[in-house]
């Protein structure tokens, strides 16, 4: 187990002043320089993207003359074996600490175990692995959001939707006729979305008649490809859609566009994540509401907590569930309140 830079990145210390001065007095203080490892499972996710940059930010934030940080971010591109090696490379790099956006939740036994051989602590954060890992060993911490939250907070902003705005109901026959655009087949928070938003629309007393869903994997161009599938399918029949991120409730509105469809028989879209496109597109009133996913408060906590791993200074002032777990609420986004959003 290598000794990690003799704790370069580590803590400050005093020097005596020809014998005479102690700590307490005046002291001349060292910088703690701190290496980040920043691993993502695919920057062309837009909500991993903007949440990047605002973990950037806030580490920079952070900066002061007793402590300085760089962040390294490696990209995964999608492939667990491809994130395994940047992981290994980042720490024989010399990183103090790893933040780690999972390609695969379910298969984080190699990155763990290489990180607990050279003693760098990991921050998982928006993947959450499954808990049976996260047990694997005692420096290992989750930042994230609760996927349940932002089902159920998406089918009430749905359910409000079609209480206020009867024409939704097209074809009047006292039903919403909807479509799911899901995320990665068999992935823990895509299907926890639709789950609870489909749930809670119902509970809220809406009838509902479920036309398709497609796959489209997170992604823009995919959505709008499995979107005009099931137009073609279905016609203008189609009263709702619920996409699990904004991406895909976006591509969603660029088959309508491709399409040259009129206003009135367009569904109504709702997403999930905040992005900035998906918030100007509730702006602009081309989607009925999305539910924010708080980067910048999950950033704040990622960059406090390393800080603290790496200083050994602060950690009893992080609030933790379960010991390991930091959790940011989602919160509803729609036209009245858009624009608290965009000025974050």
């Amino acid at each position: 187990m290598r000794n990690k830079k003799v704790l370069a990145a580590g803590l400050a210390f005093c020097i005596s002043l020809q014998g005479t001065v102690s700590c307490g007095q005046e002291e001349e203080t060292e910088a703690v320089r701190v290496q980040v490892g920043v691993a993502c499972y695919d920057q062309n996710d837009i909500f991993i993207s903007e949440l990047l940059e605002c973990i950037e930010e806030e580490i920079g934030l952070l900066e002061e003359d007793s402590f300085q940080a760089a962040v390294t971010v490696r990209d995964g591109g999608g492939s667990q074996k491809i994130q395994n090696d940047q992981v290994e490379e980042l720490i024989d790099a010399g990183c103090d600490v790893l933040c780690v956006n999972l390609v695969d939740r379910a298969d984080p036994s190699e990155i763990i175990d290489l990180a607990r051989e050279n003693e760098v602590p990991i921050i998982f954060f928006n993947r959450e692995p499954v808990a049976e890992d996260m047990l694997q060993w005692e420096k290992l911490y989750y930042v994230g959001a609760d996927a349940k939250q932002s089902g159920v907070m998406q089918g009430e902003l749905a359910a409000d939707a079609v209480k206020e705005n009867p024409q939704i109901d097209r074809n009047k026959d006292g039903k919403i006729q909807y479509v799911v655009l899901e995320g990665e087949p068999g992935h823990q928070d895509a299907i926890i979305r639709t789950e609870n938003a489909v749930e809670t629309l119902r509970n809220q007393g809406v009838e509902l008649e479920k036309l398709s869903y497609g796959i489209a994997n997170w992604n823009r161009a995919q959505a709008e490809n499995r979107m005009l599938q099931m137009i073609g399918q279905h016609q203008n029949q189609i009263e709702m859609v619920l996409a699990n991120n904004d991406a895909m409730a976006l591509g969603a509105l660029d088959a309508y566009k491709k399409l040259n469809r009129t206003e009135s028989a367009l569904p109504v879209f709702f997403g999930i994540d905040g992005t900035k496109e998906g918030l100007g597109a509730i702006q602009e009133k081309k989607m009925a509401g999305t539910v924010y996913n708080d980067k910048e408060g999950q950033a704040k906590a990622i960059a406090k907590l390393a800080k603290a791993l790496v200083t050994g200074r602060g950690m009893e002032n992080i609030e933790f569930e379960n010991e390991k777990y930091i959790y940011l609420p989602y919160a509803k986004v729609t036209i009245d309140n858009v624009e608290e959003y965009i000025e974050k």
